[in-house]
């Protein structure tokens, strides 16, 4: 059996890692991590006690052609303190989302896409709202 203490970090391939970091750290508002002088461009970027690695990979099968934000397709989600700041956060900056404040899950949902197209939900747990 294998145990584990917690999920360490998610990679994400990147087309155009200056308008991913952009993305990343402006609007989502993560914290840039210094990263290994890798052969490789990327970025790291701390979520919590968790990390999201950006890797510069243009012919990566991942990225998406078309932002269509289709909550079933594979995503990551992270933990937000407010709903109604995230979503206005968003709405400011204009990045398309989708709202599920009422999901069966439990977790009120905010769907958007990264600049590669990959889908980001935002959530808090709906006592919280």
């Amino acid at each position: 059996m294998i145990t584990y203490k917690e999920l360490h970090h998610v990679s994400l391939p990147v087309t155009d890692l200056e308008r991913a970091k952009s993305f990343y750290s402006e609007i989502l508002g993560l914290k840039e991590l210094d990263r290994p002088n890798f052969d490789f461009a990327g970025a790291w970027f701390q979520v919590g006690n968790q990390q999201i690695h950006l890797i510069v990979l243009p012919e990566s099968k991942m990225i998406k052609k078309n932002h269509e934000i289709n909550t079933r397709d594979a995503h990551f989600a992270l933990r937000v303190e407010n709903y109604d700041a995230a979503l206005e956060w968003l709405k400011k900056h204009n990045v398309p989302h989708k709202e599920n404040r009422y999901s069966k899950s439990g977790f009120a949902q905010i769907f958007c896409c990264d600049p590669d197209g990959h889908i980001i939900e935002l959530n808090v747990d709906q006592k919280n709202l």
